[in-house]
């Protein structure tokens, strides 16, 4: 389903420009991703968000956490400027990003976007002060902010507050519920309050990020229900491989089948040696699966059964998957509208012509004891059968000549 015919209806919210990018309102879901090397080293940073960027990061969120981190921000955006990458960058700050934000102007400047957290801006006295100097620094550079609360840093001095009234209520909240409270309340309170300080709405995006499924999609409900600030989603601390993506999966599409959210993350902890990217291949399967976006022609393949003891409709998918995602960035300003192309790589004759016909194009491979042929399917028309050893290589050309044929611009 392409996204302009989902059965979905977006929360309304107030949209935010960044960059050339636009959040919320009647924009496209953003999906963003973060960078895990040391912003020091810029080479380093250089090379991950340029991957990022290509894999289809929309924002890329950079930690900026000492004098060093700022001092690279200005040399990393005019690195990834002068490779032709404009992927607006996001600064990351905790703790010190009042002072950091004021001593280097050029940080300030390079950066697309802030990331403040209100939990850790500063404590006591200091932190209404140090909280306004990075408003203000907003203001002056013209800088959306994300306010994000989470709740492994949720402001302490807030949910003291609400629980001691709480206790005093007549009928007190259970502790769960009191804690989706402040984090709703830290992260509205604090936005209305960057208005307050000169900040338009228009440049505001909020986001309460938790651990757990249901914790993350009760909070983002009250949040959505509360305000007409744009959100971004994400669980954070998902986790690895499979455990990381099912949760987020779990959480983001209940959320975004409801319409809320506007920019999200799908935040994996990368196995050892993992590229950073799996994350945003992730975040756009959810979207694409849902019919919100299209970012990749997607391949249909059968799971297997005792009819397909052979690999080769396995091997066949997954390199077809892969191609298709290699080549994207080129296609994508040559050939428009292939992302939404519909590929199958079927095993046996059970459902492989059925699901070949259904796809733009399709193969159904032999399983076993099948004669040793593959049927191919050009828009529920078979075209050609095809035998031996180059099976694989000779649907692939197929594949090419059919984009070739189809999405070139007119």
């Amino acid at each position: 389903m392409s996204p302009d015919r989902s059965p979905i209806q977006r929360r309304a919210c107030v949209p935010v420009r960044i960059g050339h990018l636009s959040v919320g309102g009647d924009a496209p879901i953003v999906i963003q991703s973060m960078t895990n090397t040391d912003t020091v080293d810029v080479e380093a940073t250089v090379r991950q968000t340029l991957a990022l960027a290509r894999a289809g990061s929309e924002l890329v969120r950079l930690t900026v956490n000492n004098e060093e981190a700022a001092r690279a921000v200005p040399r990393i955006r005019e690195a990834l400027d002068a490779q032709g990458c404009a992927v607006p960058l996001v600064g990351d700050f905790h703790f010190n990003g009042h002072r950091l934000l004021n001593d280097h102007p050029a940080c300030a400047e390079a950066l697309a976007k802030y990331r403040i957290n209100p939990g850790n801006v500063g404590r006591g006295e200091k932190k209404d002060a140090q909280y306004a100097s990075m408003i203000e620094t907003a203001c002056r550079y013209d800088r959306p902010v994300r306010i994000g609360v989470n709740w492994g840093s949720l402001d302490q001095e807030l949910l003291a507050r609400m629980m001691d009234e709480n206790n005093r209520a007549a009928t007190p909240q259970e502790p769960q519920q009191l804690m989706y409270e402040a984090m709703v309340e830290s992260a509205v309170s604090s936005a209305d309050r960057a208005v307050a300080l000169g900040l338009p709405k228009d440049h505001i995006i909020l986001s309460c990020k938790m651990s757990g499924v249901q914790d993350l999609i009760a909070v983002y409900r009250m949040l959505g229900a509360r305000c007409d600030y744009a959100l971004h989603l994400g669980l954070t601390e998902a986790g690895m491989g499979s455990k990381g993506i099912v949760a987020s999966t779990a959480a983001l599409a209940v959320l975004l089948q409801e319409g809320i959210g506007d920019t999200i993350r799908v935040s994996l902890t990368p196995a050892p040696g993992e590229a950073r990217t799996r994350e945003v291949e992730v975040a756009q399967e959810i979207l694409q699966s849902m019919g919100l976006r299209s970012f990749t022609p997607m391949v249909t393949a059968c799971p297997g059964c005792g009819r397909t003891t052979s690999d080769t409709f396995q091997h066949l998918a997954q390199d077809i998957q892969a191609y298709l995602r290699e080549r994207m960035p080129e296609w994508r300003g040559t050939y428009p509208g292939v992302e939404q192309m519909q590929v199958a790589v079927m095993g046996c004759v059970v459902n492989g012509p059925g699901e070949s016909k259904h796809a733009n194009i399709g193969i159904s491979l032999p399983g076993n004891g099948e004669r040793p042929a593959a049927p191919v399917f050009v828009d529920g028309e078979k075209v050609a059968t095809l035998k031996g050893d180059g099976i694989a290589e000779q649907f692939k050309r197929m594949v090419d000549e059919y984009i070739e044929r189809h999405y070139r611009a007119r």
